[in-house]
């Protein structure tokens, strides 16, 4: 059997090899073009094995070696990331290539195995080595997005565990002192009125009025305790308690919802594709809500049940882990913690270090002045 007038030695590699090129053709739309590209660069590997070419095995076991080592660096020591977004302009700009420490912060083993630059893989527990130092006021931190983990921001810590913030006429105050701005900070739109109620905020209410005037908000820390009872805010606990891996249902006779802290809008943003919508209640057919979802009121809560018990077996919970609360530099352009709310301090990937190389998306020309900029 030849391929190519390349002899066949090894029929089973080869056949597997076809039958991933086969499947290629009956891959959902939804897995994306980067899951075709992985799966024939793989079918294309598996042919050329099974040749016997010692030069194609030769250099497929390097280029295996060296992926191997950059995934290797990237997993435990450098977190590298590409800004998108203006959110944090005139200290980053649209446009950078990001190097970040994540050793300072504590190793980390991989916490997630799959296709690189898909969502299809399998999360996994990871195991968290001492740390040099703990997430500080003024770092701007690259982290995984609280409502799609998929997806890395880069922010600055703001607020840290245990810390009341307030903010006033755009101004952020920390345990009632008023803070700095950050060196580059930008303000580009004027102060959004106390008569202007911003639903889409991190726990609109009352005190929560629009992305300007917000606060007071304690920041949880390791080992805070949350009362349970009739008064629990549920929109505050329920994230809280789902990113630390509980499971939480609302059940009511013979129906029930799955709360998920994966926002549709964002899966939306990612992948633009109505079918997103379709396992979201409100959205489409399906049986998942978020705790924030407009979809349901507060009175619903009653009928959560949290790792298979109900409300009434729950006399409180304490927090096993510490928050932050991060905003962009570029004030009123910026889809931050204002808006999403906590990040724990799992999700912190690593601390922005410096700009290795920057293009600008409108021209596509490389900046080189900014190339080598140190994040501060």
């Amino acid at each position: 059997m030849k391929i190519f007038d390349y002899e066949i030695k090894n029929k089973s590699l080869a056949l597997v090899g076809i039958i991933i090129f086969i499947t290629i053709l009956f891959i959902p739309e939804y897995y994306g073009r980067i899951t075709k590209i992985f799966c024939a660069l793989l079918g294309f590997i598996c042919i050329g094995i099974s040749t016997g070419n010692r030069k194609f095995i030769s250099e497929v076991k390097a280029l295996f070696i060296i992926v191997i080592i950059a995934l290797s660096v990237k997993v435990t020591l450098l977190e590298a990331y590409i800004v998108p977004t203006g959110s944090m302009e005139k200290t980053i700009m649209t446009g950078d290539f990001l190097i970040g420490s994540r050793f300072v912060y504590g190793l980390r083993t991989p916490n997630w195995i799959g296709i690189p630059y898909t969502d299809i893989g399998v999360f996994i527990p990871s195991i968290h080595f001492p740390r040099f130092k703990v997430p500080e006021i003024g770092d701007v931190l690259i982290f995984n997005y609280p409502r799609d983990k998929y997806v890395k921001y880069v922010k600055r810590c703001i607020a840290g565990p245990g810390d009341k913030l307030t903010i006033k006429n755009k101004q952020v105050y920390l345990n009632d002192v008023l803070t700095d701005l950050p060196e580059n900070y930008v303000f580009s739109q004027p102060e959004i009125p106390l008569s202007m109620q911003q639903k889409e905020i991190y726990l609109s209410s009352e005190k929560n009025i629009n992305k300007d005037n917000m606060g007071p908000i304690k920041i949880p820390k390791k080992g805070d305790y949350f009362t349970i009872d009739k008064n629990t805010n549920w929109r505050e606990l329920l994230p809280i308690m789902l990113m630390e891996g509980h499971e939480a249902k609302l059940i009511q006779k013979d129906d029930f919802y799955e709360f998920t802290l994966q926002d549709p809008n964002e899966l939306w943003r990612r992948k633009e594709k109505s079918y997103v919508f379709e396992p979201y209640y409100g959205y489409g057919s399906g049986k998942l809500l978020t705790p924030w979802s407009r979809y349901i009121r507060d009175y619903h809560f009653q009928f959560l049940v949290i790792d298979g018990k109900p409300l009434s077996e729950w006399k409180g919970y304490e927090v096993k882990e510490n928050y932050y609360w991060a905003m962009g530099d570029n004030r009123d352009d910026s889809l931050d913690s204002r808006y999403w709310g906590l990040i724990p301090e799992s999700f912190i990937l690593g601390e922005a270090l410096f700009a290795y190389f920057s293009l600008d998306l409108r021209t596509w020309l490389p900046r080189l002045e900014r190339i080598g900029t140190i994040i501060q």
